[in-house]
């Protein structure tokens, strides 16, 4: 008799997947456009002058870098490695127990999600 008024949408876990993706492609977007000047020289045109040589001068980092206080460029460096880490460290754990991710960062963080 009436249409049904059931609602069809995604679960809370497929949308927060669907904006991780999305912030991580404008994030992708973003450096493509605008690179840092500390960024790898690879990336940057040799025309930029100043920002390509400050960039193409620059020490590598190496494995462990030195630690300044405040928002620097090795303090930028080790905050993306350590990232990098944890998502390594959270996909492995949900492949291992065949978990999704959710329910692996939810028994980590105690249950506070869910």
């Amino acid at each position: 008799l009436l249409p049904s008024l059931e609602k069809n949408t995604i679960t809370n876990e497929r949308a927060i997947i669907l904006i991780a993706n999305v912030h991580a492609f404008m994030v992708g977007i973003c450096a493509t456009i605008c690179p840092l000047p500390f960024s790898d020289p690879l990336l940057l045109d040799p025309n930029q002058g100043e920002a390509y040589e400050r960039a193409a001068n620059t020490k590598p980092y190496g494995v462990m870098p030195k630690m300044n206080m405040g928002v620097t460029e090795e303090a930028e460096i080790m905050n993306g490695r350590m990232a990098m880490l944890g998502l390594v460290a959270v996909v492995s754990t949900a492949f291992i127990e065949n978990k999704p991710i959710l329910d692996v960062v939810n028994e980590w963080v105690g249950g506070l999600y869910y």
